[in-house]
């Protein structure tokens, strides 16, 4: 079996390629059973990415997330016999009126589920270039150690505050750091964060998202790193799996080196979102979570080509 749950298009993302319908083709023709559609969030002005500011205004990026859900239903019903698409979004945490944004888009569409994360720190995007990571670090105190805090505090905030369902790349923050590879080794107080973290969201059965995007940005482990997850495992923790493709070339992308990690860090069951399952969370009625061991998994003709 393949899953993703989480994926941008080209049409309604603009730091991404293609069309929506596009990326579907290419996870049915790629085998995957479930795919799910996880478009950002609208933002305020003042939040806008670079690309965004010349092309959209605050109404116009509203509407492309409107015109997102209907394609992203249309596609989920056109193409029901050849796979189970889901259809949700990708939070954003920037400042604290970002949670009525999200609580007013979960009161107007009947998503699946959604994908939880935070890409600012003190409103800065930390994954959109080093020159912005740059800033946010300085603005929080000068160090990777201090941004790392601060970064698992307003995640902190985050999860208290939406409870979400999937969380979206735990630790992105390491990408743009000076040492992105070193597992948080000998961050005191940033390990006790990502510990209260993942003790939060193993207290409300929240799923931990085992992201590959990672490994084509050139880190050597996945989101989150190995420690995070044997750590999330120790609690009890679920897993799923992501592509967080940005196109269809990314559809499925260091999968076969997604699951040797996950192998490596001794994870069991992998979660994935499921139409027929038995409805656990009473927020998203359409969509539950099944588990399948991983040396089932192991045996779709994807990962063994």
């Amino acid at each position: 079996m393949v899953y993703s749950h989480h994926s941008h298009s080209g049409q309604f993302c603009a730091h991404a390629k293609d069309t929506l319908e596009d990326i579907v083709l290419a996870a049915i023709s790629k085998g995957f059973q479930s795919f799910a559609l996880t478009e950002h969030i609208p933002r305020p002005l003042v939040d806008f990415y670079p690309e965004e500011q010349e092309h959209h205004t605050e109404e116009s990026l509203s509407k492309l997330f409107d015109d997102f859900t209907a394609e992203a239903a249309r596609l989920k019903d056109l193409y029901s016999s050849k796979i189970r698409l889901f259809v949700g979004f990708e939070s954003e945490w920037i400042r604290p009126s970002t949670v009525d944004i999200i609580r007013g888009l979960l009161a107007k569409y009947a998503f699946d589920f959604f994908l939880g994360s935070v890409h600012h720190v003190h409103t800065i995007p930390i994954d959109f270039d080093k020159t912005f990571y740059e800033k946010a670090r300085e603005k929080a105190g000068g160090t990777d150690e201090r941004l790392f805090e601060d970064y698992f505090d307003s995640q902190y905030e985050m999860l208290q505050a939406l409870r979400p369902p999937v969380i979206g790349h735990f630790d992105l923050i390491r990408l743009f750091s000076d040492a992105p590879n070193a597992n948080f080794e000998g961050l005191k107080g940033v390990w006790e964060r990502i510990q209260r973290n993942l003790e939060y969201i193993a207290s409300y059965d929240g799923i931990l998202e085992l992201n590959s995007s990672a490994l084509r940005k050139g880190l050597a482990q996945p989101y989150p790193c190995l420690p995070i997850c044997q750590l999330f495992l120790k609690r009890g923790g679920r897993f799923t799996i992501s592509d967080d493709s940005h196109g269809v070339e990314q559809v499925g992308t260091n999968y076969s080196r997604l699951l040797e990690f996950i192998r490596n860090a001794g994870i069991q069951r992998i979660h994935y979102a499921d139409g027929s399952a038995l409805r656990s969370n009473s927020r998203f009625p359409n969509a539950s979570f099944s588990s399948i061991a991983v040396c089932d998994l192991a045996q779709h003709p994807f990962w063994i080509r």
